[in-house]
């Protein structure tokens, strides 16, 4: 894989390149690649079995900790994404943490900026909107929340909850990217306060959003 800018947010996925701090355990609700440009990247899972490759592929809501490495470049993929397809064909769910095979760079930015081929596209048409309350975006797809629900299990092997939450992480960050308080992007992506982006920043990420700062406020120009 080629090198990618220092941090973007782009459709379809999140992509940062260097230093890697140590985090806590987290599981998220996205795909993770992980690779490193020299040398191996390191991957404990639950149950603190090592993982060690050039490349990794984290399923979603897998239980992982990623440990600190000098350099690395990590993408987070939308489960929604015809990468996501991709990713889901070549990695069993019960695998949690797979080595990851020749993917090109190109396949990272043009497969996920399109929408799933498989997926049912009323769930793909609800993950577009992660702003709304559960029973309005239930009503725009012609479903009951219930079946909402059900079929994002069915599909993603995820809650959809854990996928709005998640959406409203990547909101924050791009908040706190252009410049924005903390208290500030955490109430514009949708949390309660500071303490509450805070919480499941550390849960779905393994930083908090003090660590993740200087990441981002390093490299504040728009997502290219």
């Amino acid at each position: 894989m080629v090198g990618v800018a220092p941090f973007t947010i782009q459709h379809g996925y999140a992509a940062y390149h260097g230093p890697i701090p140590a985090g806590a355990a987290h599981r998220h609700a996205a795909f993770q690649i992980v690779t490193a440009p020299e040398g191996e990247v390191t991957i404990l899972d639950a149950a603190g079995v090592p993982h060690r490759a050039a490349a990794l592929l984290v399923t979603p809501m897998t239980r992982h900790r990623l440990l600190a490495v000098p350099e690395a470049e990590t993408f987070f993929v939308d489960p929604q994404s015809a990468l996501a397809d991709r990713l889901r064909a070549v990695s069993s769910p019960r695998a949690g943490i797979a080595v990851l095979h020749d993917l090109r760079p190109d396949d990272i930015h043009r497969q996920a900026a399109l929408a799933s081929a498989v997926l049912d596209p009323r769930l793909v048409a609800a993950m577009a909107l992660p702003h709304l309350a559960m029973p309005e975006v239930a009503a725009r797809v012609g479903l009951s929340p219930q079946r909402l629900r059900a079929l994002a299990r069915a599909e993603l092997g995820l809650p959809l909850a854990r996928w709005r939450i998640w959406a409203r992480l990547q909101r924050a960050a791009e908040a706190m990217r252009d410049g924005r308080p903390l208290a500030e992007a955490a109430v514009t992506a949708g949390f309660a306060d500071q303490s509450h982006l805070t919480r499941w920043m550390r849960e779905m990420m393994g930083l908090t959003p003090a660590e993740v700062l200087p990441a981002l406020r390093d490299h504040p120009g728009p997502a290219v």
